[in-house]
């Protein structure tokens, strides 16, 4: 039953692995972008931007796949996940792996919420979240 209750965590760690990996050693052939996106991303790379954000993937996805920096992993990868989602809305104009990604994001930190009660307030009872 916890391998159930780990799965969200351990497919979006995996998907922040594989991508964030792909960045450094070029395994997945990556269409190229056109309009928007591609100046975008274009722009992202030239800064090393995009550098700093895949290295912060891999460490968060490593912080969630140890048992005692779960919580923590989630809850620092949980605005790049919001961030991909929108440049795929937004930008890119096709929603695509990152609705899987917020869901199981949300699932996972859902499946956690005791642990987070420090972090929004001494005062706030379990039932009220």
């Amino acid at each position: 039953m916890k391998l159930l209750k780990d799965t969200p965590v351990y497919l979006l760690a995996l998907i922040y692995l594989v991508f964030g990996s792909n960045y450094f050693f070029h395994f997945i052939n990556m269409p190229p972008m056109a309009g928007n996106a591609g100046n975008f991303v274009g722009v992202l790379f030239s800064t090393n931007f995009l550098l700093v954000v895949k290295l912060l993937e891999i460490s968060f996805a490593v912080l969630m796949l140890v048992p005692k920096t779960r919580a923590l992993g989630l809850v620092l990868i949980a605005p790049i996940t919001v961030n991909i989602l929108l440049f795929e809305l937004l930008i890119a104009n096709q929603p695509g792996l990152a609705v899987l990604m917020v869901i199981l994001n949300g699932v996972a930190i859902y499946q956690r919420k005791e642990q987070y009660l420090g972090m929004i307030g001494s005062r706030l009872r379990l039932a009220t979240i």
